[in-house]
């Protein structure tokens, strides 16, 4: 009898890797997932994850109106509901969206699982494998992320100091349709951009409106900092002047808490039939107790007077950032000062990875999220963002202080020994971020 070869056991880490749909090969973690387990130890001060400091909030007006909630309505709170949303809830929405010029119908309002979800179920509808998004360069982690996963191709257009360049939009859809692909939507932060910082214009507004609409190309509106200014009453949304190619994305998130994770989509009357049926496949409905909590928070309580002692303890971490960095950081780095939101935008000095010098700082506790994972193509290395919302002033000061003393070291070696390994400093078509100019 022939001896049979035994096979040796293999080397796979996942043996299911060949039954998986093609489209699994776009899910992969984030650079700043990648950081939570480092970030969250208390000996690292973060200036990483974009948590929204709820210390203010007043937690026993919150568990009063949730106490009242299970008492009254409670077998409702806790059952099925809408696949749209809770009435209610969708009438108040519209309450928020009025104080950045939009009117609308709640009818056209659909809530979901934070506004993350809703880029989610708005990719899955529109978007077929080999579509194009265009996306503002650098842009969104967790839509990059939506986008990678249902197999899109992103093209990223330049931004600066008024946000999205609107020749740079022409450019991007010309170079798309000479290449015969289908520009599904192009996807937007217009106010504060995580991770930029920066805010369109309003001169500029109007353009890629116009822009858009005569290319045939769809607007995908995330706002979700929108109502954090610090200096000025909200912006006009995109969506208060062009109800019908404009989809609006909305979030409690960052204006109330995350943890009930209760975000919107605005859409025309269609697109709302469409997006209702992929949160149903996806949900069933968005959790009512979270929606009926937060309907009952905006009924109960000034949200718009809490909003306000938010940007005003934003405004005082941005304050306490954008001097540690004057202060501390070697003379050739550059940032921008934002008007509100959560990020600073920083370049670093030529020849520095903000990657590579990642596990440094980590050791040096302090956090951070390099620039590369706000590109769909690997640009960003010169790059990073810093997070003001969370820590506390003095923690922010003191993890610059860390962080200013690792580059320096890191600028030591280079001087010393050179780069290790090229970096990429220019990004797509020579462009490689917003300007970080502080004027």
């Amino acid at each position: 009898m022939e001896n049979t070869p035994v096979r040796p056991p293999s080397a796979r880490l996942d043996s299911y890797v060949d039954r998986y749909a093609a489209r699994t090969a776009g899910m992969t973690a984030s650079e700043i997932r990648a950081l939570f387990a480092v970030a969250s130890r208390p000996e690292v001060v973060s200036l990483a994850g974009g948590m929204p400091n709820i210390s203010g909030l007043p937690l026993d007006v919150v568990g009063g109106a949730i106490s009242d909630l299970i008492a009254q309505q409670g077998p409702v709170a806790m059952q099925y509901g809408s696949g749209q949303g809770v009435p209610e809830l969708r009438e108040q929405i519209t309450d928020v969206m009025r104080l950045e010029g939009i009117e609308a119908h709640p009818d056209d309002v659909v809530v979901t699982v934070g506004s993350q979800q809703a880029v989610d179920l708005v990719t899955r509808v529109f978007c077929d494998p080999g579509d194009v998004v265009i996306c503002e360069a650098p842009s969104y982690v967790g839509a990059l992320g939506v986008f990678k996963a249902y197999q899109c191709d992103v093209v990223h257009a330049e931004m600066d100091a008024d946000g999205l360049v609107p020749e740079a939009l022409r450019q991007a859809i010309a170079s798309v349709k000479a290449a015969g692909k289908t520009i599904k939507f192009l996807y937007t932060i217009p106010n504060f951009h995580n991770p930029a910082g920066v805010t369109l214009s309003a001169e500029r507004r109007t353009e890629i409106l116009e822009i858009c609409r005569s290319e045939g190309v769809l607007v995908l509106e995330d706002n979700p900092y929108g109502l954090l200014g610090f200096d000025r009453d909200p912006m006009r949304a995109l969506r208060a002047d062009e109800a019908d190619n404009v989809i609006y994305l909305g979030s409690f998130s960052k204006t109330f808490a995350p943890g009930f994770r209760v975000g919107w989509a605005l859409a025309p009357h269609p697109v709302r039939e469409k997006l209702v049926l992929a949160q149903e496949s996806a949900t069933l409905c968005p959790p009512q107790f979270s929606q009926m909590a937060v309907s009952a928070y905006l009924a109960n309580h000034d949200w718009q007077g809490q909003i306000k002692q938010f940007r005003e303890m934003y405004r005082e971490r941005r304050d306490a950032m954008v001097s540690s960095l004057a202060d501390l950081m070697p003379a050739s780095c550059r940032w921008n000062v934002p008007s509100g939101g959560f990020y600073v935008w920083l370049t670093l000095p030529p020849g520095i990875d903000a990657k590579g010098m990642l596990p440094r700082a980590v050791t040096a506790r302090v956090a951070y999220v390099p620039g590369t994972a706000f590109y769909a193509d690997g640009f960003g290395s010169s790059h990073m963002r810093l997070s003001f919302c969370y820590p506390t002033p003095e923690r922010i000061r003191e993890g610059v202080r860390r962080l200013a003393g690792v580059l320096e070291a890191e600028m030591e070696l280079r001087a010393t020994f050179g780069p290790a390994v090229p970096v990429r400093q220019v990004g797509p078509q020579g462009y490689d971020g917003p300007s970080t100019d502080l004027s």
